[in-house]
């Protein structure tokens, strides 16, 4: 499939089904997290495959950056979307999240139905710590390349503050940040200027199929026609599917509020997947109360497990609240799951494939550097503050689960450093922390250390 063409020569254009089949392989390797899925799309597409260039991948990127949502999804959707049309960009997009989306239902209702079995609930046991350091290693990485000056640590503090002290909701600290970010760009500029935060190539792969200097193809030029057509389709789906659930259960309905709640989550992802989860446990937890603390734990780690975005972790909310809210009756709560899950996916993404189709036209009109990056910047300022709060949230339910009165949890608190150690000094990858961290658990159940049941 083109891939190791002649250096010397750009490589023929690859047919829809071959994309095809390179965007279904994709959905079931893209482990990692954002970094590793931007950095592996990179390899393949610009160097290996060369249908793009480094310059114009680089150029997506940061549109993708400035977004709302999964990046590197986004960025799937967007090259799909250059090489082969809207189906292209549907294709792409969608078989970057649905298997990660099989993989979570099943794995889900595996927990669901199997959670509880002692040997299963050990190894959960083991995880949860190393979630916690996950989610701190997370904060670690963003912070070293977002707090670049006292400006940002500034912001960072205050949205902990915020969030931590003041209970201030998600989407608030988010506005203000944005709204710092805003004045800094325009009272301090050099220190809110955007940086990259992803590796890049410097050395030239060849000719690309797409190439620096390769005419922007009709479907992806700019009218105002089309983009009224993208308005009409992308807000008529979701006017269409509210007004389904609307009609059919009612606004107070379980699977009406996820869709309207998910809806929102997905206009607030600025910064990735970890700045979005304190809004997501605010709702789901606190508020609606679909799962418990320590499922959203649970959830996180089987997500972080998993190809896909990690914001797919909304997947496996969905489920726990329709099964445990019998959402179709007592009798089936797997498929009451299959549905609020799938539902939830639905509603999370549509806006990804909206920014993507209505700017892409845009952003391929400039092939420069993108403006209005400030605000961007004191958010993802903003949440190095807020994904802190988060660790120290997870850390307080997993050191001490009988509340900080009740007893300390230290098998989990060595697990849990170890794991941090693990992330941060030795930059181990994600899945062997948890797979070591679960079998972890696992051992240290069998000592007399372990309370009784």
């Amino acid at each position: 499939m083109n891939a190791n063409p002649d250096p010397g020569h750009a490589p023929a254009a690859p047919t829809f089904w071959q994309a095809f089949v390179y965007w279904l392989r994709l959905g079931f390797i893209s482990f990692g997290g954002p970094a590793g899925q931007i950095a592996l799309m990179h390899e393949d597409l610009v160097e290996r495959r060369r249908w793009i260039s480094e310059r114009r991948y680089l150029h997506a990127l940061n549109y993708c950056m400035v977004l709302p949502g999964p990046e590197a999804q986004q960025l799937a959707t967007y090259i799909g979307w250059l090489m082969h049309r809207t189906w292209g960009g549907i294709v792409a997009g969608g078989l970057f999240v649905l298997p990660s989306l099989l993989i979570l239902i099943g794995l889900s209702w595996l927990y669901m139905a199997w959670g509880h079995v002692p040997a299963v609930a050990s190894v959960l046991d083991g995880i949860k710590p190393a979630v916690t350091a996950i989610v701190l290693a997370a904060a670690v990485r963003i912070g070293s390349r977002a707090l670049k000056n006292r400006w940002l640590w500034g912001i960072a503090a205050a949205a902990f503050v915020a969030i931590f002290a003041l209970g201030l909701p998600f989407p608030l600290i988010v506005l203000l940040a944005g709204l710092a970010g805003y004045l800094g760009g325009r009272w301090k500029p050099q220190h809110f200027a955007l940086g990259g935060g992803h590796g890049q190539s410097t050395a030239a792969a060849g000719p690309a199929v797409i190439d620096d200097d390769t005419p922007t193809p009709e479907h992806a030029r700019f009218s105002w026609g089309r983009a009224v057509r993208v308005v009409a389709v992308c807000v008529g789906l979701w006017i269409a599917a509210m007004a389904v659930l609307i009609g059919l259960l009612g606004w107070d309905a379980v699977l009406t509020q996820m869709a309207w709640f998910f809806t929102k989550a997905a206009l607030l992802t600025f910064g990735g997947a970890y700045a979005v989860l304190p809004y997501v446990y605010q709702g789901a937890v606190e508020h609606f109360q679909w799962l418990s603390a320590t499922q959203m734990i649970d959830g996180l780690a089987l997500g972080e497990t998993t190809p896909g975005p990690l914001i797919m972790v909304v997947s496996f909310v969905g489920f726990v609240g329709g099964w445990t809210k019998q959402i179709l009756g007592p009798d089936a709560p797997l498929l009451a799951g299959v549905v609020a899950a799938s539902l939830v996916t639905f509603f999370t993404f549509l806006p990804s494939f909206f920014f993507i189709f209505l700017g892409g036209p845009f952003i391929e009109t400039t092939h420069g550097k993108l403006g209005f990056t400030a605000p961007l910047t004191g958010i993802t300022a903003a949440v190095v503050g807020v994904i802190v709060n988060l660790a120290l949230f997870f850390a307080l339910h997993v050191l001490w689960p009988d509340g900080l009165g009740g007893r300390f949890a230290w098998p989990a608190a060595v697990i849990g450093a170890a794991a941090g150690v693990a992330l941060i000094r030795f930059k181990v990858g994600v899945i062997p922390v948890v797979l070591a961290s679960g079998l972890a658990g696992w051992l240290l159940s069998w000592g007399p250390w372990m309370p009784t049941p």
